[in-house]
């Protein structure tokens, strides 16, 4: 018989994961196991993959259910208007640039973004000017954007029409959106969150303010990331009614025509699930990730991220999540291997950190296994040498990102590549950040951090055998 490597690989994967640390925020399902109707949903979630018969609704033109479910989603986050998306935080990124933005504009952007909205700004043929990030000494790790070089970057562009960034980032920090806000609103210019990782925030006092609160404009939430929800459903939320129209528009374009009742679905509960349950669940949770800090911390060998360590950046911290860092020169990758062998799940790791994502469905078992893995964990074995702090400048724009798609590109040395302008973004993953954009110069610096990265065997995307693509200017 043909063999079924794809279904036999995932069932082999959920028999033998312990500890799950990771996305989706449902845990293997035990976030739908935990309501009456979350089981009713679970037990038929088969029969429910279903399309647009009689009795149910259209998502492209919502006027029932789907409609009714949006309303509620949107009276929750107290937005303007909100959308289910089933294509993934991807497209409401792409949703919020085609709406607010129109071609040749002039955009301010974090650089610690996520690949989509790089992706939304070469299709949308803008003109971004990039916001570098402070980087943490200690922890080596990207903070937020650098307050004070975003200053300067809305002095010097008066002309730019919005303000793209990620709150939070990828390791549960949140920077000062509101000030943020404040200051676009001053200069006429749109916010547009990508707030993937924080669709929990604002369910409990103790986590962040969630982007919709803080008076962006438009915001996409990654429902699945931290919430019971299918992986590849998302949230658009709309506060400024002049987008609306365009939202909606977009929202055609960028969503599928065949739309999952699956999906929307797990969408509905998520909502229904922190709107009335989140209280109670995520104090529990907050409760368990403290207790099993406070022990993790005596391990001499490794520290964890907390507020006081952002007390200078005027930054919150997700308290549903760990960054854990390494003392002594100690890979991080090497104990992400570790954890692995072990069947912890974790989300991601850097050279130097490990990320966990908590939800409301992880065990305390499951933090005590956590606990004992790393108590036994032969640290000395993961040692790495030359430990730089990986903070760098934004590199030189010579050209838009969209401009470089019809130049002719050739592929060279890297150690070759001084002085030439990028031909192919370059962005180690993870974390994601990106070294050099398409259309950049190519300098000293950069080079030493692309090898850095290489040498120590992180994916770096667009350099190809040790070759990267240039411009032919």
């Amino acid at each position: 018989m043909s063999k079924l490597p794809l279904v036999e690989g995932v069932l082999n994967y959920v028999k033998e994961n312990n500890a799950s640390f990771c996305m989706p925020g449902h845990k293997h399902g035990r976030g739908f196991l935990s309501t009456d109707v979350g089981k009713e949903l679970a037990g038929l979630i088969i029969n429910c993959d279903i399309t647009e018969v009689d009795g149910l609704d259209n998502l492209h033109n919502a006027e029932g259910i789907i409609k009714e479910a949006e309303g509620l989603l949107s009276q929750f986050y107290n937005s303007k208007k909100s959308h289910f998306l089933v294509n993934g935080s991807t497209s409401g990124n792409l949703i919020m640039i085609f709406s607010a933005l129109q071609e040749g504009d002039k955009v301010i952007v974090d650089r610690n973004c996520h690949k989509s909205i790089y992706n939304g700004i070469i299709l949308r043929k803008l003109n971004p000017i990039y916001v570098g990030n402070k980087f943490h000494k200690r922890f080596n790790l990207p903070v937020s954007m650098d307050m004070e070089e975003l200053k300067r970057a809305i002095e010097q562009n008066r002309d730019a029409k919005a303000i793209i960034l990620t709150y939070p980032n990828y390791y549960g920090i949140a920077c000062n959106l509101k000030l943020i806000t404040s200051m676009a609103k001053e200069n006429n210019m749109y916010v547009l969150v990508d707030s993937a990782h924080g669709a929990h925030y604002g369910v409990h006092e103790k986590l962040p303010n969630n982007a919709v609160s803080l008076g962006a404009d438009m915001v996409v939430m990654s429902c699945h990331k931290t919430l019971p929800s299918f992986t590849q459903t998302s949230y658009l939320h709309i506060t400024n009614s002049k987008l609306i129209d365009k939202a909606q528009f977009y929202f055609k374009i960028f969503n599928s025509t065949s739309p999952s009742y699956m999906f929307m679905a797990s969408m509905d509960y998520a909502r229904y699930y922190i709107e009335n349950f989140g209280q109670e669940s995520y104090s529990n949770l907050i409760s368990l990730c403290n207790k099993y800090k406070e022990k993790l911390k005596k391990l001499n060998y490794l520290r964890i991220l907390e507020d006081k360590d952002l007390g200078i950046y005027e930054c919150n911290l997700d308290k549903t999540r760990y960054v854990i860092n390494f003392k002594n020169n100690i890979s991080a990758n090497l104990v992400l291997n570790y954890l692995r062998k072990n069947h912890i799940q974790a989300e991601m790791s850097d050279l130097y950190n490990i990320v966990l994502i908590f939800s409301p469905f992880n065990t305390e078992e499951e933090f005590q296994y956590l606990y004992e893995v790393f108590s036994k964990m032969p640290y000395k074995e993961f040692h790495m040498e030359n430990v730089p702090l990986l903070s760098y400048k934004v590199p030189k724009a010579y050209i838009a990102p969209y401009e470089t798609l019809e130049k002719n590109k050739e592929l060279i040395k890297i150690e070759n590549s001084e002085g030439h302008i990028c031909g192919e973004s370059i962005i180690p993953y993870p974390p994601g950040v990106p070294i050099l954009m398409a259309g950049e110069l190519i300098d000293k610096e950069a080079i030493d951090v692309i090898k850095y990265y290489m040498e120590n065997n992180i994916e770096v995307i667009g350099i190809e055998d040790e070759y990267i693509k240039i411009i032919h200017m």
